[in-house]
């Protein structure tokens, strides 16, 4: 139907966006209020339950859809880049080679966990691809980026997004619990943060939950296992090209999938490393990096339908509990066989 609605939801505007972004600001101001109220808990993790509350209760219609989902995209990107703004180039490449060895351990059990437990389950491929690939690296972004080169059902896209965001929230809610039992340190739960959940959203609302020190430091970490994801589509894309009699990646572009905020994150690094930024300005930086990070995670809690997610059925979901425990559990041994935590 050719409606203004309609239109509106396939070229977004300004004007279009405004609802969705002004309700999710709305909440993260209520979520930032009760985050310095209750800082153990903090902001994010209020953000994304009463995203999740509001889209699972009131349900916004369609109006919201294309402001709801720009805040949960563009403000996450423009969050990190605030965050580049407080960490020095140095610090940047420091924690990218301290945590290479644990993500690639990460990596590699995410993907033979969710072919031998997707084998297991009955779970055909392109499905055990795209769980596997958004645990390994960077959540529902990274699923989204290899779907043009395997091209699954668009129920096996949305499937595999549901599954991964049903282990965020839980990974944003439990992990600094388990970090405080485990008694570990800033940089080892940064480190565990950072190679174990999956989105960056996540990532960053488990690490500054934690603290300050282990949300930096989780969040470099992430940023760097999230430029996995170009060798990544490149092997696949290699391999379907070459298991298929027609080239299954013509429509693959590297420009399009890559991470460019992460170029821009650098870029604001670089900008704090020469010191162009005057000090008085950090904190005021920092604090707008936090809030944007919970207008982003509220966006995303806003996009969570719980009620699709659980009549998806068992098998999906019992795969990517599956792969997350795994990287879970293989990147605190990794840590504690080389003495990290």
């Amino acid at each position: 139907m050719n409606t203004p609605l309609a239109a509106a939801l396939a070229r977004p505007t300004l004007r279009s966006r405004a609802p969705g972004l002004l309700l999710a600001v709305a909440i993260a101001l209520l979520a930032w209020w009760l985050g310095r109220l209750v800082p153990l808990i903090g902001g994010p993790v209020f953000g994304i339950l009463l995203g999740i509350a509001v889209r699972n209760t009131v349900s916004p219609d369609a109006r919201f859809t294309p402001g709801i989902a720009f805040g949960g995209k563009q403000v996450l990107q423009w969050s990190i880049i605030a965050l580049g703004f407080g960490l020095s180039l140095t610090q940047v490449a420091k924690t990218g080679l301290e945590s290479l060895s644990v993500t690639l351990v990460t990596l590699t059990v995410a993907f033979l966990s969710a072919w031998a437990l997707g084998r297991w389950l009955g779970v055909h491929d392109k499905l055990k691809i795209l769980i596997g690939v958004g645990t390994a690296i960077c959540g529902g972004s990274a699923i989204a980026a290899v779907t043009p080169i395997i091209k699954p059902d668009e129920h096996d896209t949305a499937f595999a997004i549901s599954t991964i965001f049903l282990f965020n929230v839980v990974a944003v809610l439990l992990f600094p619990l388990l970090g405080h039992l485990l008694h570990l340190s800033d940089l080892g739960f940064g480190l565990w943060a950072g190679t174990a959940i999956n989105d960056t959203s996540s990532v960053v609302a488990a690490g500054y939950s934690y603290s300050s020190a282990a949300g930096d430091y989780a969040t470099i970490v992430k940023l760097t296992r999230a430029t996995l994801i170009i060798p990544i589509c490149l092997i696949l894309a290699f391999a379907v090209a070459a298991r298929e009699k027609k080239n299954g990646a013509a429509d693959f572009s590297l420009r399009r999938i890559f991470p460019w905020f992460i170029l821009w994150f650098l870029v604001a690094s670089g900008i704090r490393t020469v010191g162009l930024i005057p000090a008085a300005l950090l904190p005021m930086l920092h604090d707008l990096a936090e809030f944007l990070i919970i207008v982003a995670l509220t966006a995303i809690g806003l996009s969570a339908n719980l009620r699709r997610m659980i009549a998806s059925g068992a098998r999906p979901i019992l795969l990517g509990l599956g792969v997350w425990a795994a990287v879970s559990v293989s990147s605190l041994a990794v840590q504690l066989l080389i003495g990290r935590l």
